[in-house]
């Protein structure tokens, strides 16, 4: 198998949108006349360009933001949705001017679009790369189970890697527990996730606005298959079928942030934070990065604007109680350099070769203050050839599979990918940054069940203190070709690989 550390995965959108919409210009309407109060003008305003959607950061509360809609509605916007609980506007406009007219508004602090290209009638931290199981692989693992696995657990290398079978005899975790899926949706009726599911805490996101329609949540024919996956490996009953996922007894949500092409914008992605603080989810899983900017830039005033309402939205759900999970990514990179190259944004329309600081750049939700970042292991514990690290950045790691050229299990696993559930009640295999994450916050739902009180900050200081630390160790060449292929800094607990350590889920029941 060839190297599997690629950066993106999907092709890009045409390149239209709003990298283009300068060609378009403002076409004169009216004569303009007296501005109002807000600075906007009050003549009409251009409709015909792209069809794109914002978000519009306000000030203070509800005042504020009745005043902001009605500029909205001035400068040639329609409300989606207003999140006032964080004062984060949902807007969609075919105004070209709309971003730089609405930021002149009194009360608002920051206002970007959420994509450059129009929206029309997905990027996850899975690396790509899937492999099928096969009927052959199925029975054999059935034929090593033991009286207290399910049929496929032989397979599942990564329960073992975090203690997960050990924890498993002392506690299932608690019914009272939520972790929902922020990703492409779940298949809710696969028998391994029918018996976990909650539904009154799953919906469907895309449009920047709830959608509590039966079945909104799953992902539609054709649809990515990420979800689904995730969800398995957080909380796939224990119930003889199929596999266990590393929390099979606590419930597992399905929120939906995911086009039908797959891609994840600011506003889905702000409406799935907030649907979670408010519908008693205790973990998030957030194995994507927020499109089209792999890195988002502070300074620009469009990428700005998305990183000030993410980190609203996500800062809204952990006042709330819930504690955020995120994938630190596939492109092998160190995430605490001076400086990075990003040659993939934007990644729906025309993408653009430039230099960050990722101090200053963000890949967002993971590099958010109060999110758990993690980083990825293979099936020898070592950091995955792909997954991206960084001392002061990564929290904690988990197995997220790698190649067998590079970490090959032990028997009777075959694969070093991982294996959960797939829609239709399928299994399959899967590696990334995507797939370590819901291991961490399958541990994360096990410590909210011994500790149910717990807010998440003191379960956040257990999952780090109860790591298992994890030294650097030899220098990192990962495929044996003499060459450094990256390179760890920190002491034993705490460095740029594996942060704190490799989570431990049999601590997470017993202390």
């Amino acid at each position: 198998m060839a190297h599997l550390g690629s950066r993106r995965t999907r092709a890009l959108a045409l390149p239209v949108g709003l990298a283009l919409t300068a060609s378009l210009g403002f076409l004169p309407t009216s004569a303009a006349s007296a501005a109002p109060s807000d600075g906007l003008p009050t003549a009409a305003v251009a409709t015909d360009g792209p069809k794109l959607s914002y978000v519009v950061n306000t000030r203070g509360g509800h005042g504020t933001v009745k005043q902001v809609k009605q500029a909205i509605a001035r400068a040639g916007g329609t409300v989606v949705i207003a999140y006032e609980q964080i004062g984060v506007i949902v807007v969609h406009s075919q105004n070209p001017e709309f971003a730089q007219s609405i930021r002149r508004v009194r009360g608002v602090e920051s206002a970007g679009a959420t994509r450059t290209n129009p929206i029309v009638p997905q990027a996850t931290k899975d690396i790509g790369v899937e492999e099928s199981l096969s009927a052959e692989q199925a029975r054999a693992a059935a034929a090593e189970a033991t009286a207290d696995q399910d049929p496929m657990e032989p397979l599942q290398w990564d329960l073992p890697a975090i203690k997960a079978d050990q924890a498993h005899r002392v506690s299932l975790g608690s019914k009272k527990v939520t972790v929902a899926v922020i990703d492409t949706g779940v298949d809710d009726t696969h028998p391994d996730l029918a018996p976990n599911f909650d539904r009154g805490a799953s919906a469907n996101c895309v449009s920047g606005a709830p959608d509590t329609a039966d079945g909104a949540w799953r992902p539609q024919t054709g649809e990515s298959d990420h979800g689904t996956h995730v969800a398995g490996t957080i909380a796939a009953a224990k119930n003889g079928i199929g596999v266990t996922g590393v929390a099979p007894g606590v419930k597992v949500a399905g929120i939906k942030v995911a086009t039908s092409s797959g891609f994840f914008y600011t506003e889905a992605v702000v409406c799935g934070f907030v649907w979670a603080a408010e519908h008693g989810v205790d973990v998030t899983n957030n194995s994507y990065y927020t499109d089209p900017w792999l890195y988002n830039c502070k300074n620009d005033p469009d990428q700005g604007a998305l990183v000030e309402a993410v980190t609203r939205a996500s800062r809204y759900a952990e006042r709330k109680g819930t504690v955020n999970v995120a994938a630190a990514g596939n492109s092998s990179e160190d995430l605490a350099a001076d400086t990075l190259e990003d040659s993939t944004s934007p990644n729906d329309t025309t993408p653009v070769t430039r230099t960050i600081d990722p101090r200053e750049c963000l890949d967002i939700p993971t590099m958010l203050p109060g999110v758990v970042t993690v980083s990825a292991t293979g099936a020898k514990g070592l950091k995955a050839s792909y997954s991206n690290y960084g001392d002061g950045i990564i929290d904690v790691a988990a197995p997220g599979g790698d190649s067998t050229v590079y970490q090959t299990p032990a028997p009777p696993a075959t694969s070093g990918l991982i294996l959960s559930t797939l829609p239709g009640g399928k299994y399959g295999y899967k590696a990334g940054t995507s797939m370590a994450s819901p291991h961490v916050a399958g541990v994360v739902a096990l410590i909210k069940s011994s500790h149910p009180h717990a807010s998440a900050a003191a379960v956040k200081a257990l999952l780090v203190n109860e790591a298992d630390a994890t030294a650097c160790g030899d220098p990192y060449d990962i495929n044996g070709d003499g060459k450094i292929d990256a390179v760890c800094e920190g002491p034993r607990n705490h460095n740029g690989f594996y942060g704190a350590g490799v989570v431990d889920a049999l601590d997470a029941v017993r202390r």
